[in-house]
């Protein structure tokens, strides 16, 4: 815990977030946790660019180390439930916003906020995966509780090219769904075709004013990773009883519709939660996304890049500039 190590660590100076590279020590970490990691690899996700650009009111305090993910290997534990050299994952639970995040080659962390990393995944894949893929998982998760099955009809996946998007994208094709994908970039057909696309539609198709509160019933099911004016315009044409994944908020946090796709046709919204989820449902969706996500999938949908590059690609992602997802190698 005397060696230094490398953080990203955002602090407020003039009223403005700060974003530095800075080399601290074990007394720096805040003593909060029973568990230290040597972190192998975090993510970049779009919640930690807005973090790390001090938007959006992310971060609860200053100074404060960004990133939502993070695997590495236990090197101090005084919980019985880890010991030194448990390999784990660690999403949500406010880290990289009201506790140290993934950003920094080492951390002090809650044991109860710990994944055991499956047998058959390893920490980079497992990181490839991060929030994104296990957000996508439990959407999926939830639409099956709801009835989804495959060859049960179209399901549109919106910000397709995202990180959210590209995770749902390989998850549901490798179910056997009929996976229809929405993005406002043609070059990223090629893309998510190679992970699963079977068909796409284009963002502004469903970003434009529904023309009537109710269309033909095409989606069986949709995966939302982008709110606002998308949610607004997947509503209408919706089918029977379809049913609705919402975990994103890129295009904005309210969105205009009416009661009739809910009242006539039975639509149902399902709120996905990653960040307070249970731990019962974290260890069901890494299990089932070690059985369901192929090597070669997660090879295409993987950029690599370090901690330098953090501050730059945080920028790039807040512009939708960033396809699939990036590893970030501690």
């Amino acid at each position: 815990m005397t060696d230094p190590f490398r953080a990203l660590v955002v602090d407020e100076e003039d009223g403005t977030a700060v974003a530095s590279l800075k080399e601290l020590s074990g007394s720096d970490i805040p003593e909060v946790g029973d568990v230290v990691v040597d972190v192998a690899y975090s993510t970049l996700n779009y919640k930690d660019g807005l973090a790390v650009n001090g938007k959006a009111k992310v971060l609860r305090s200053y100074p404060m180390v960004p990133g939502i993910d993070l695997s590495g290997t236990v090197i101090e534990s005084s919980s019985s439930a880890f010991k030194e050299g448990d390999q784990v994952i660690l999403t949500g639970f406010e880290t990289g916003e009201r506790y140290w995040g993934g950003y920094t080659q080492r951390n002090r962390v809650r044991s109860e906020t710990l994944v055991r990393l499956p047998v058959s995944m390893t920490l980079k894949e497992s990181m490839i995966i991060g929030t994104a893929g296990f957000t996508a998982m439990l959407s999926v998760m939830a639409l099956e509780e709801h009835g989804l099955k495959p060859g049960g009809g179209e399901v549109v996946v919106t910000g397709a090219s995202g990180g959210v998007g590209s995770m749902a994208v390989a998850i549901l094709s490798q179910l056997g769904y009929e996976v229809v994908a929405s993005t406002g970039s043609a070059d990223a057909h090629e893309y998510l075709r190679s992970i699963g696309a079977r068909e796409f539609i284009e963002r502004k198709s469903l970003t434009a004013p529904p023309k009537r509160p109710l269309d033909r019933g095409r989606w069986a099911a949709a995966v939302d990773a982008v709110g606002g004016d998308t949610l607004a315009g997947l509503l209408p044409s919706m089918a029977q009883h379809a049913n609705i994944a919402l975990s994103g908020n890129a295009g904005g946090v309210t969105f205009n519709s009416t009661v009739l796709p809910f009242i006539l046709r039975g639509v149902n919204l399902l709120g996905i939660d990653s960040n307070f989820a249970s731990m019962n449902s974290r260890e069901v969706a890494w299990h089932r996304l070690a059985e369901t996500l192929p090597k070669e999938a997660l090879g295409t949908i993987a950029r690599d890049a370090s901690l330098d590059d953090v501050p730059a690609l945080s920028k790039k992602i807040l512009k939708g500039e960033i396809q699939g997802r990036t590893v970030i190698e501690l």
